[in-house]
This record gives C-alpha cells, sequence and structure tokens, in this order.
C-alpha cells in the first residue's frame, strides 16, 4: 500500500517550518523531505537536516537533468525537491510530509 503524502503549501515566511517542526514532533513514523536549496544556512541550520545546500550551478545542472520533483526560484535562490527519493518512499509505504513555497518563478 502507497503511504500518505502531506503538503504543506504557503508563502515564505509565513510559518510552514513552525508548523512542519510542530507536527514532525506529534506523529510518529512520519518522514520529512528534504529540499536543496543555493541559499546560505542561518543561524544553526545544518547541510541535511533543514536543507541540502548546493552551488547555483550545481542546483541548475540538476534542474538540466530533471532530477527535480518541483522547484522554484524565490528571492533570488532556488529552492527544489529531488523526485526519486520522494516517490520511492511513498511507494514503500511511508507517510511523507513536504513543505513548499507559493512564491517567486515555478519550475515545475
Amino acid at each position: 500500500m502507497a503511504g500518505i503524502l502531506f503538503i504543506i503549501s504557503a508563502p515564505s515566511g509565513s510559518g510552514k517550518s513552525t508548523l512542519v517542526a510542530q507536527v514532525r514532533s506529534l506523529v510518529e513514523g512520519l518522514e520529512f523531505s528534504i529540499s536543496y536549496t543555493t541559499r546560505a544556512p542561518r543561524g544553526s541550520e545544518t547541510d541535511g537536516r533543514e536543507y541540502y545546500f548546493t552551488s547555483r550551478e550545481r542546483f541548475e545542472r540538476m534542474i538540466a537533468a530533471g532530477e527535480f520533483l518541483e522547484w522554484a526560484e524565490v528571492f533570488g535562490n532556488y529552492y527544489g525537491r529531488r523526485g526519486r527519493r520522494s516517490s520511492t518512499r511513498a511507494a514503500a509505504g511511508k507517510d511523507l510530509l513536504l513543505d513548499t513555497r507559493r512564491a517567486g518563478r515555478e519550475g515545475r
């Protein structure tokens, strides 16, 4: 049986990260899909925990290779989610939580 996909979608700065953190603390077994970004880490953010931080050049190569399920340019930085890993987890019956930005130029 396929897992359930939960999507939190709102404009940048609206509190998605706070909501996601609260849901993740309350729901056992819920996996979270970590996005890629070209922006610099803020505060105590760690690569692979909040985001995968990467260069603009690498991100653009990933776009060209069709690696993203969805991506957008927001305030001059790219944000995106690779498709293969998310699809694999859902197909394996894992419930998956995604957060998406609704501002900027949409790629997919």
